[in-house]
């Protein structure tokens, strides 16, 4: 039997190929799409453990949106049940213990891995989309009718182009990259990943020699995706996923403009280290059977990211 954490999702190579997201429905300004965007009736469940879960609590926060969609967040710790709800933060939608029960009352035939984030319609009572990339782009445009900083566009139309160039670069080697290495279940699969991450963070820390971020002088959306891998990368990738060349810490660029990214206005709220670690080494026992959780290590984010200059 293979040893890799998700069976279903690792190749003849031992190489992990992440599952397609199984809810692609789009909430649009004019409700074309059958999903309208209104206020008060969408909900996201998330984990500030989960990168991708992260993507969309930022861009909720950022673009004032917390009075407009609903949140819950799950338990960081994963059982074999998946994703279940706190105690103290219980579903207010629909009294799920679980989150597969969401997935289950879209789809009762669903049979792949839950995944956060869910974007939820209170209204019809269905799962409308669990593909962080496109749930976030929603948020961007479709409820500024409603959003408090309805201005901020993060995927603005001169910058697509590079934005998507970016993307696919940091979503394969970086954002998915730690996944490949991490969920490895042959020394030549985790072997190519690493290379990859590597080769691709030492690519990303160049080109932040000469700009403050990846397109400029602005923030997008590539830099919060980015950031999500970024922020967890020392506490638990380097360890945990063996993804150990080097830290985030020890570059010369990434350091100051992860520090740059943490100290805008609301992202420190959407980050839980707690969660983040306590997610990664409880939840994945073939990778940490001991589900001892480490108490380092020592995480700088707070200090002057010397970028203004840029």
């Amino acid at each position: 039997m293979s040893t890799a954490q998700f069976e279903k999702e690792t190749d003849e190579n031992g190489a992990f190929v992440r599952q397609t997201s199984a809810f692609r429905g789009e909430v649009t300004a004019d409700g074309s799409s059958g999903f309208k965007a209104e206020t008060g009736r969408y909900h996201l469940y998330v984990s500030y453990a989960c990168p991708w879960a992260s993507r969309a609590i930022i861009y909720r926060k950022l673009k004032g949106l917390e009075d407009v969609i609903t949140m819950t967040v799950v338990d960081p710790v994963r059982d074999e049940k998946g994703w279940r709800f706190l105690p103290g933060d219980p579903d207010p939608v629909n009294g799920f213990e679980y989150l597969s029960e969401a997935y289950l009352m879209t789809d009762p035939d669903f049979s792949d891995r839950v995944t956060v984030p869910l974007l939820w319609d209170k209204k019809t009572s269905q799962a409308v989309n669990n593909e962080s990339s496109e749930v976030i782009r929603m948020l961007n445009t479709e409820f500024n009718e409603w959003a408090e900083n309805p201005e901020l566009d993060l995927y603005p139309l001169a910058l697509r182009p590079e934005i998507d160039r970016l993307n696919d670069l940091i979503y394969r080697s970086i954002n998915n990259g730690v996944y490949r290495a991490g969920f490895a279940s042959t020394q030549s699969a985790y072997e190519s990943a690493f290379v990859e991450l590597f080769e691709a963070l030492d690519q990303i820390d160049d080109l932040l020699a000469e700009k403050r971020y990846l397109t400029g002088s602005e923030i997008t959306e590539a830099d919060w995706r980015l950031f999500v891998t970024l922020i967890r990368f020392d506490a638990v990738y380097v360890g945990h996923f063996k993804c150990n060349q080097r830290r985030i810490a020890d570059y010369d660029n990434l350091a100051g403009y992860l520090r740059d990214l943490y100290q805008q206005p609301g992202i420190a709220d959407t980050v839980n280290i707690d969660h983040i670690k306590r997610h990664y080494y409880v939840t994945h026992p073939k990778i940490n059977p001991t589900r001892v959780v480490p108490m380092g290590p020592v995480l700088d984010f707070e200090s002057d990211p010397e970028r203004s200059h840029l």
